[in-house]
């Protein structure tokens, strides 16, 4: 009998490599990029935290010891407000974040169009041939070019 058929075989060897190597890579990313971002609810709760930081470093003669009093009691009220939402809804501050990319995806989108219409192209400088019997979207004609505004 040879050696490779007297050692057990480890089904999962492939696994636990492609498992190691992954891990391998992750440890080497956060070394060298950093943590990555938390869940939408961790970085608001970060967020919540640096400003409350921030706003009780904030010290200055025109805010006295009862004005400083004042701050740190709607910090602490501002905390327990957003404390039980975020522990209760996790998820809902993901989604959140996501539909706020997609409106920026967009938006974004939009503008670029429109953009691209105003910088592209030539045609009727002063809009002015638009006949009375056409209902066509004048935005359908394809770019307008851009008018020169004398600003002297």
């Amino acid at each position: 009998m040879s050696d490779a058929t007297d050692r057990p075989v480890d089904d999962d060897a492939w696994a636990k490599a492609c498992a190691e190597d992954l891990e391998a890579e992750k440890a080497r990313r956060r070394a060298q990029h950093g943590p990555p971002p938390g869940s939408a609810a961790e970085e608001l709760r970060k967020l919540v935290d640096a400003v409350a930081d921030k706003v009780s470093s904030l010290q200055s003669p025109l805010f006295g010891a009862a004005a400083q009093g004042t701050v740190q009691q709607i910090i602490k009220q501002a905390k327990s407000a957003v404390e039980p939402v975020i522990e209760r809804n996790p998820d809902v501050f993901d989604h959140i974040a996501a539909a706020g990319s997609e409106l920026l995806a967009a938006y974004r989108s939009a503008v670029e169009g429109q953009e691209r219409r105003w910088t592209q192209g030539a045609g009727d400088p002063a809009g002015t041939e638009k006949k009375a019997d056409d209902s066509s979207d004048p935005r359908d004609e394809g770019p307008a070019a851009g008018e020169h505004i004398d600003l002297d």
